[in-house]
């Protein structure tokens, strides 16, 4: 059965983000078919208004979903940080919806606390994020979120033009901010296959939150061990493949 890729980003980010990742989705999965969905207050919809809730932010992307869909395909859904919180309340809310999911590097209020959810260190990075603009500000979100040094030139390049083609206000990234800050999964636990990966030296938000969905979920998680937050950034081959490996179980 052929397959249906949907990428969801995360903080601020949006499709063009994800660099040549889609590539080496490609390229386990020839013939698939990729398609990225921006949250509300960026990328393609940076002028709109992002919701204060991940519910609402699922009820407006899901309407891209249904446009993109097709019956006779296979749907998974691969998805890193607040686009793994935006996966976690769309499985709740509609269950049929994906065969198969990939969660990267997320976390889940009630799961794991603030501190570990955006590390103290990370914090305090963020909140120079506004006072800063185009190149200088998308190095200062990158030093952060990627712990390899190949490609840093080429991804900044790509970062600095998204910036200055789609700017996210500093409302809209506030509204994201809150509402991952006020999600929260509940007793709930999802019904379909899962991939969980992490990055053991993730600087933005800690392991011990993925380790924390592998052990309330029952999930094996897959760890790299020198990532960073922006792992298919760093290692989009890695990732790629371990996709890949969820289908040959």
């Amino acid at each position: 059965m052929q397959k249906q890729f949907f990428l969801f980003r995360g903080l601020i980010r949006e499709a063009k983000h994800w660099g040549d990742f889609p590539e080496h989705i490609l390229k386990e999965f020839p013939g698939s078919e990729i398609i990225t969905i921006d949250i509300p207050g960026a990328g393609v919809l940076y002028k709109s208004t992002s919701p204060l809730s991940i519910k609402g932010m699922v009820e407006l992307m899901r309407q891209v979903y249904l446009e993109k869909v097709k019956d006779d395909h296979e749907q998974i859904l691969v998805a890193v940080s607040l686009g793994g919180m935006i996966s976690a309340e769309w499985m709740r809310s509609y269950p049929q919806d994906f065969d198969s999911a990939v969660l990267i590097n997320t976390s889940y209020g009630g799961i794991s606390p603030m501190f570990d959810r955006l590390m103290p260190k990370a914090l305090l990075h963020v909140l120079k994020v506004p006072r800063l603009k185009g190149r200088d500000k998308e190095e200062h979100i990158l030093n952060l979120v990627k712990n390899h040094a190949q490609n840093f030139k080429e991804t900044l390049d790509l970062w600095e033009d998204i910036e200055s083609k789609r700017p996210v206000s500093v409302k809209n990234a506030l509204r994201q901010i809150i509402a991952a800050a006020k999600f929260r999964v509940g007793n709930w636990k999802p019904s379909i296959p899962i991939l969980l990966l992490g990055s053991t030296q993730d600087r933005m938000v800690s392991i011990n939150c993925s380790r924390k969905i592998s052990k309330e979920w029952k999930l094996p998680l897959y760890e790299h061990p020198t990532g960073g937050h922006d792992l298919t950034s760093d290692d989009p081959e890695w990732v790629a493949k371990k996709i890949n490996h969820l289908f040959e179980q």
